[in-house]
């Protein structure tokens, strides 16, 4: 299911101060909505600037989709939705760009959420005390139980929460409010402290702490996969249906590309491999899609808060050419991964007639997965 990502970042932000809009400010030597960009890297990001902000967004937003934003927030998250309508867009995220330090584990917690739930955000239960002030004096307290703060993305199934503003008046705080107008319900997912919203002058100090103390884990998994040739009329290479002579012999479909690649993101993941997951003594994977086994090394990925970084494959043999089918394969591993086709590569080398694939008895397949996890 495709993924997209609004970053709502059209408003002014006065009580931050400085000369920019509160997005635009520098956070550890870059923009603040650069930092919110980084987190989304690999999906398809919609941003929401203000007509002013069109050269700054240009400028760091690269690959992404400009919307102009609307009188309102609610008006100009409508705007960004409509702009994905009819795409094949099936989940959506809706984020504050004054978040920077969103984590890859809080996004995969709001999107393993909406694998069972038309609508997931993340919240932090109330903790302090609740007063009600009036001229500067408690006027009263209130019971903090059930309450929540709420943060963002906030993820919806995309027709659901399109219909939802549609039918809105406007006027709603954030996005769940409108979907619950709409009569969906939200699951609450767990927040983070880090993920603040930056508002005014003292949390630009604060984010700048939290950045400091954060260290990176880079992850970096191999894969290695053949198949023998059979009796057949084409072969699938990457995703790809490619026509040959023979067919490759296998407990699944036999994709010896993705299936290296899949082992590679099992690999940084310290994971094991396929048959660890899909145990090919199990009937039910037997001629199995193996972007099956792929979606669920990515999103296994995710889950532990890691972002595809980028990714390689390189098939060894000396038939089919791969050239002609090379750039169907690198959009169709994308797409399966939910991240940009331009961090994956998928090229070809024969091993000069020598050993089996010299011989033209199989396809081999290298793979190379990097993660990261800010």
């Amino acid at each position: 299911m495709s993924t997209a990502v609004i970053i709502v970042a059209a408003g002014r932000g006065s009580r931050a101060g400085g000369e920019l809009p509160k997005q635009w400010q520098t956070l550890a030597g870059r923009p603040v909505l650069g930092h919110t960009l980084a987190a989304f890297a690999g999906m398809d990001r919609v941003v929401v600037i203000h007509p002013d902000d069109r050269a700054r967004a240009e400028a760091i937003a690269d690959g992404a989709l400009l919307v102009e934003g609307g009188a309102s927030r609610d008006q100009s998250v409508r705007n960004a939705l409509e702009a994905l309508a009819g795409r094949g867009i099936g989940r959506v995220l809706i984020h504050d760009g004054a978040r920077p330090l969103v984590s890859a584990a809080l996004i995969g917690r709001v999107l393993a959420a909406l694998e069972v739930s038309a609508a997931a955000a993340p919240a932090l239960a109330v903790t302090d005390a609740l007063w009600t002030g009036v001229q500067g004096r408690v006027s009263g307290t209130r019971d903090r139980n059930g309450l929540y703060r709420a943060q963002t993305p906030q993820g919806f199934h995309f027709e659901a929460i399109l219909a939802a503003h549609r039918a809105h008046p406007g006027g709603a705080a954030d996005d769940v409010e409108v979907a619950r107008a709409a009569g969906l319900d939200v699951t609450i997912v767990e927040g983070e402290e880090d993920n603040l919203k930056l508002t005014f002058p003292a949390d630009f100090w604060r984010a700048e702490t939290i950045l400091k103390g954060r260290g990176m884990d880079i992850r970096l998994g191999n894969g290695f996969d053949v198949h023998a040739f059979c009796p057949g009329d084409h072969v699938w290479l990457c995703g790809v249906r490619v026509p040959h002579s023979k067919a490759l012999l296998g407990h699944s479909d036999a994709d010896v590309g993705m299936h290296a690649l899949t082992d590679a993101l099992y690999g940084a993941l310290a994971e094991g491999d396929i048959g660890r997951h899909f145990p090919p003594s199990d009937p039910q994977w037997k001629g199995a899609e193996s972007h099956i086994f792929l979606r669920h090394a990515a999103e296994l990925a995710r889950a532990r808060g890691f972002t595809i970084s980028n990714c390689d494959v390189t098939l060894i043999c000396e038939r089919p050419k791969v050239g002609p089918h090379a750039a169907a394969m690198q959009a169709a591993l994308a797409a399966i991964l939910g991240i940009e086709a331009s961090r994956v590569s998928v090229k070809a080398t024969t091993s000069e007639q020598l050993g089996f694939t010299g011989r033209e008895e199989g396809i081999a397949a290298i793979a190379t997965a990097t993660l990261v996890q800010l």
